[in-house]
């Protein structure tokens, strides 16, 4: 909790305690000495409220709790009898009030101690309520360093399983001395443009997100004869639209990975719905016979990963549905309010 809101915390609480103050002023407003009364009663009562608030941490971080609760009572019965003799002090040998106000001295004792339980409690609730916000404060802290560094460590593993695959297509291209190597270095360039600058960040506009995909998209097709073999079809208004980076790709990249290459066209459909607040990404693609879909269906860093980046992103802000039908294999993707 910043200093700030402390200080106004405990300013509020002497408000709170002058405004029950003056209330006894509205009642007889032929009280004699009020403003002196109050003075005299809220210096002791900052010096009792502010000597436990700040004997606390102390008292509670002891390992004796016998002794600590021993020099508690000790401190608030210490507190007592410093009220008490001041008051008796100085309203007998300094304002010297009349005798019939000294009369009953009994009663001066029991409403020191009546104050100084009183002040003791209030400096406990606020010590306790002002530590609690703290470390709720730190708890959340934590929990946002530990989540991003796990979002890192999740988007990491993307980056180089991608990369390698990508490398791998751009040298089978070269040995076999294709003319389109040119294109795909060219291509591998603008995804390692996209991947060093723009995904570095929380979030990117989709419609970068979509070029990368698109140029993904290319370098397969740069290795395959079946130039129509991916449909990529985007509708709606993708303007203005954000995502995270590098979030869509896994499920593409696990469509050429083991879709089957022996189907009729397309053989992978794409299709990426842009609506105010919602984007649906859906992937369709044929299963290869004698192959387990389940088996890495994720492009190389695992299915739980994947979910796991979609829980720390959007949490309970999406919907991800994965089927498998017959030689079919679907994957639809809907993130709800950008």
């Amino acid at each position: 909790m910043r200093r700030s809101s402390k200080i106004l915390i405990h300013a509020l609480f002497w408000v709170y305690m002058l405004n029950q103050q003056l209330f006894y002023f509205y009642l007889n407003k032929t009280y004699d000495y009020f403003w002196t009364d109050t003075l005299l009663s809220y210096s002791l009562a900052a010096v009792n409220f502010y000597a436990i608030y700040f004997s606390l941490p102390y008292l509670i971080k002891s390992k004796n709790k016998f002794i600590s609760s021993l020099f508690g009572i000790l401190m608030v019965a210490a507190i007592t009898y410093l009220r008490y003799g001041v008051n008796v002090v100085f309203w007998r040998n300094i304002m010297h009030a009349p005798p019939k106000e000294l009369e009953n001295m009994q009663e001066w004792l029991y409403n020191s101690i009546r104050l100084s339980i009183i002040y003791t409690v209030y400096a406990f609730l606020i010590k306790f309520a002002i530590d609690w916000f703290e470390s709720q404060k730190i708890k959340s802290e934590m929990v946002n360093q530990s989540q991003a560094s796990e979002l890192a460590l999740l988007r990491s593993q993307v980056n180089p399983h991608f990369l390698f695959n990508t490398l791998n297509n751009i040298y089978s291209l070269v040995s076999q001395k294709s003319e389109d190597a040119p294109e795909a270095v060219m291509k591998l360039s603008s995804i390692m443009r996209y991947m060093l600058y723009d995904a570095t960040t929380d979030k990117v506009l989709l419609e970068k997100e979509i070029d990368y995909l698109q140029s993904f998209i290319q370098l397969q097709r740069l290795r395959s004869s079946q130039t129509n073999f991916v449909e990529f079809n985007i509708l709606g208004n993708v303007d203005g639209q954000t995502i995270a980076p590098m979030l869509l790709i896994p499920f593409v990249e696990n469509a050429f990975k083991h879709g089957s290459k022996n189907v009729t066209f397309p053989g992978i459909r794409i299709t990426l719905v842009s609506e105010p607040g919602i984007i649906s990404f859906e992937v369709i693609n044929h299963i290869r016979k004698n192959t387990v879909a389940s088996r890495d269906q994720t492009g190389g860093i695992g299915l739980p990963n994947i979910k796991r980046r979609l829980d720390l992103l959007y949490p309970g802000k999406y919907d991800l549905e994965i089927k498998e039908e017959k030689e079919i294999y679907s994957v639809k993707l809907i993130i709800r309010n950008q």
